[in-house]
């Protein structure tokens, strides 16, 4: 068990993890995890898939019945794992009578930080979630996306090596959506690691280049967001292709017809193959009925196919309940 250091490949692992509450609930079953450091990370999966409760264990708010893990090098279970690290939890609430400036004194002195350089890393912080002329406003007068940016905000003090975000973009209009993935990118980019937990398959998608999936407390799949989104093409063997064409005639379509299922888009067909090596079958198909082909794109899955695929698996073959 890792009690010392300051990180390295992985700024997350867990061994083994798993939590049995009284009732004998199983919310984790044996996870192993790793998140490489300064990576995007998303963890994903529906609700009761256990994800609230892998992150409480990491930041030991909840003890693990069993394995153990480490935050940046140092076991979780020592105060000093943490002191490296920021965190936004979901369905905040500040105290009222706050200011938004008062909202991160408050929790920076909580983190031991004081003095002049605290107000210096307070206007920093400000500045970059676009909050700074809202700083003596009572959080009482914010709305849900202006709360989360203060959130985000003090989660950034300090500047951890490691910042938890919980849902960081819930009730944020898209402008404000769009801001706070620039902030996560560009805390990424300087070598800070995002640990994003949230049910936004799309804002993961945009966000993470890392992701694991999650469900019944176990972790199903975890990689690159491409190789989960290829776990998808591998399994189905399909792929869709959307050719942008001439006018397409009837023998055109009855030909693409024999080859697989047809179906029309804006500026030509979609057809779905068998597998990649049928698409120059298309393409032959159409030239030689004098159809002129001005593109052909190979459609990839998206994360949230890979996602429903992966879930509905697990389903199919009955792993379930969350009691033992």
């Amino acid at each position: 068990m890792a009690t010392g250091g300051t990180g390295g490949a992985h700024a997350v692992e867990t061994h083994g993890l798993g939590k049995v509450y009284k009732g004998r609930v199983r919310a984790l079953d044996a996870v192993n995890l790793r998140v490489p450091a300064g990576s995007a990370f998303g963890l994903l999966g529906p609700n009761g898939a256990g994800k609230s409760t892998l992150v409480k264990i990491l930041l030991s708010i909840v003890r693990p019945s069993q394995g153990f893990a480490t935050l940046l090098g140092r076991d979780v279970e020592l105060p000093v794992s943490r002191r490296e690290v920021g965190y936004l939890p979901e369905g905040h609430r500040f105290p009222p009578y706050l200011t938004g400036r008062g909202v991160l004194e408050y929790f920076g002195q909580l983190a031991g930080h004081s003095g002049a350089a605290l107000a210096k890393d307070i206007d920093e912080k400000l500045e970059l979630v676009g909050m700074r002329e809202w700083g003596t406003t009572r959080v009482t007068k914010f709305s849900k996306g202006m709360q989360q940016r203060i959130g985000l905000a003090q989660a950034m003090l300090g500047s951890p090596k490691l910042v938890f975000l919980d849902e960081p973009t819930d009730g944020v209009d898209p402008v404000g959506r769009q801001h706070i993935r620039t902030v996560i990118q560009d805390l990424c980019r300087k070598g800070t690691t995002v640990f994003l937990n949230s049910h936004l398959l799309l804002e993961v998608e945009q966000i993470c280049d890392h992701v694991a999936i999650m469900h019944h407390g176990r972790v199903l799949q975890q990689g690159t967001v491409d190789e989960i989104r290829d776990t998808v093409r591998t399994e189905r063997g399909a792929v869709e292709v959307r050719f942008t064409t001439g006018e397409l005639g009837a023998d055109a379509q009855a030909a693409l017809a024999e080859l697989g299922a047809v179906g029309p888009h804006a500026s030509g067909v979609t057809v779905t193959l068998p597998s990649r090596e049928e698409i120059p079958r298309a393409i032959d198909a159409l030239r030689s009925r004098g159809v002129a082909i001005y593109g052909v794109e190979p459609q990839r899955a998206n994360l949230e196919d890979a996602f429903i695929d992966l879930i509905g698996a697990q389903e199919d073959q009955g792993v379930g309940g969350t009691r033992t």
